[in-house]
């Protein structure tokens, strides 16, 4: 095992939605409350780097424009989390926005942010590994940028139940954008859930 001083540096890229389906998925139904720079951590640890930075993509909750209770709750308790991870040095939060279309919450800008960020923080920090959390095929053309025009290597995790048209079914065209993918399982969460 190579001496954390010594261990090459990686930025973590997480996104929330997909990060919060894998809590729930191996949770059994019921949210794990997983420390997500522990996660993070160890997520670079398990690829032998030094996780240098962490980048997380989500979108407050939503809002009425006359709130429910509930949704100001909701709020509320966002507003006191991202106030605590604002003190985290090594984290990041980047904010879309979340609509509601028929019923439905969708988050919006969150994938444009996390492009945004995969293609130049790398750079920016003169970086050659990146981590990302995501399963959504709209990222490759950015991973395949990266990896052949500067020579970053991207590191995948992923989870898929291997059935087809399910909610963790993967397309290959992101796999085949990545140098490695490596597959979560329940323990890589129960790990890493809050005290």
């Amino acid at each position: 095992m190579i001496e954390l001083s010594k261990r090459e540096k990686t930025l973590v890229f997480i996104d929330a939605g997909y990060f919060s389906l894998l809590c729930k998925h191996f949770g059994k139904g019921k949210y794990l409350k997983v420390d997500i720079i522990k996660f993070a951590n160890y997520l670079a640890t398990k690829q032998n780097k030094w996780c240098e930075h962490i980048f997380y993509y989500t979108a407050p909750p939503f809002q009425s424009p006359k709130p429910t209770r509930e949704e100001a709750e909701r709020k509320a308790r966002y507003d006191s989390w991202k106030a605590a991870m604002a003190k985290e040095k090594q984290f990041t939060l980047r904010e879309g926005r979340c609509q509601k279309v028929e019923g439905e919450f969708t988050q919006k800008g969150v994938d444009t942010l996390l492009t945004m960020d995969v293609s130049s923080e790398p750079l920016d920090r003169n970086i050659n590994h990146v981590i990302i959390l995501a399963c959504d095929t709209d990222f490759v053309p950015v991973l395949n940028n990266i990896r052949s025009k500067r020579g970053v290597q991207v590191a995948l995790f992923y989870y898929s139940d291997r059935i087809r048209d399910s909610k963790f079914s993967m397309s290959n065209h992101l796999y085949t954008a990545c140098d490695s993918c490596i597959l979560l399982n329940k323990e890589d969460f129960t790990k890493n859930v809050r005290k």
